[in-house]
């Protein structure tokens, strides 16, 4: 079978240097290019000393871009900047899977609302595929551009998508509370992601305001149709390195039972390669450095209340994991091919 030839845009970073990671070992994959704006010049693993002797390749310039002959672009850039390299983007030259949020909302106007300024690749929004495998790999099949989703909303749309696909759910009371590894917020530190202030603490922040929500939102409603779902969005950050754990809270909209809810989940993702369906609430640890995300739900009784528990490595299934599994679909490989990973635990 053929082989491909890739870029990753903005390779120093957590994002991107997972896709390096995963992509060097990847057996119908040639890594051609890494970009750095910062760091042009010196070889990658200068910047990240754990590649040496395995990803030795300088980093280039992100108009060295053209002097090479690529199947697909990675784009493992900040919000805001991949929007300005897609504005010019020639489809015919190459896909693109860009892993930040600029393409994942649905409209200009939803953009502007919620990260705070204009959008200036308009009308690529519309032909962008939400790149979540699971529920819309026919749309990104033939994609030329897959919006990678955000690491909060994919675990906590797989957990709940089983549920409103068969019914099972008021789509308008639905409760999310995730939790974090600080590699969640980028590579660039800052006063939150500060040694001090996040070991030996836990913290909630963007309540009622998170970017996320309308990601959730959105995408939920694309694959289910109808009117939009409405969630509560609690993001919480955890004195770890790297890791999601997300439960969600729903009412029924009909009679359930616990064996119901379990045989709709399980049986939803019965053909998945990367979906596991967890007997007990998983940890962290479980999924641990592989594209796993592992689901459990319940049902209480008591408070007539269905629960589920999520977990995913939010750099993996999260982030590269993911956009490599998406590469996979667009290529024609097998789904799993070069994620074949077993989790770290401990």
């Amino acid at each position: 079978m053929a082989t491909y030839k890739v870029g990753v845009v903005g390779g120093t970073g957590y994002t991107g240097a997972e896709l390096v990671r995963l992509l060097i070992n990847h057996p119908k994959i040639d890594l051609e290019i890494i970009t750095s704006r910062s760091h042009a010049g010196k070889p990658f693993s200068d910047v990240h000393p754990h590649f040496t002797g395995m990803a030795e390749m300088e980093l280039q310039t992100i108009d060295d871009l053209d002097d090479y002959d690529l199947d697909l672009v990675f784009l493992a850039l900040p919000h805001g900047v991949s929007m300005d390299f897609i504005k010019s983007y020639d489809p015919d030259k190459y896909r693109v899977i860009d892993l930040s949020g600029d393409f994942r909302l649905t409209s200009a106007e939803s953009y502007r609302q919620w990260y705070g300024k204009e959008h200036t690749a308009v009308n690529f929004i519309d032909e962008a595929a939400f790149g979540l495998p699971e529920l819309f790999r026919d749309n990104i099949r033939n994609a030329t551009l897959v919006a990678n989703p955000g690491c909060y909303p994919t675990s906590a749309i797989l957990a709940l998508a089983p549920l409103l696909k068969n019914d099972l759910i008021k789509p308008d009371d639905i409760t999310i509370d995730s939790k974090s590894g600080v590699t969640g917020a980028g590579a660039t530190a800052s006063a939150k992601t500060h040694f001090p202030d996040v070991f030996g603490n836990f913290s909630a922040y963007g309540l009622r305001n998170h970017r996320h929500t309308p990601e959730i939102q959105q995408a939920l409603q694309r694959y289910i149709g109808g009117e939009e779902p409405r969630v509560i969005f609690t993001p919480h950050l955890l004195p770890i390195d790297r890791g999601i754990l997300t439960t969600t809270y729903t009412k029924p909209k009909k009679t359930v039972s616990q064996e119901l809810v379990q045989k709709t989940v399980a049986r939803f993702y019965k053909k998945e390669h990367f979906v596991r369906i967890a007997k007990n609430p998983p940890q962290v640890k479980y999924v641990r450095g592989s594209n796993y995300c592992d689901v459990h739900v319940t049902y209480d009784e008591r408070t007539n209340t269905i629960i589920t528990v999520s977990t995913i490595d939010n750099l993996v299934k999260g982030a590269a994991g993911q956009a490599i599994q998406n590469m996979n679909i667009m290529f024609g490989l097998l789904e799993h091919t070069g994620l074949k990973i077993t989790p770290l635990s401990p």
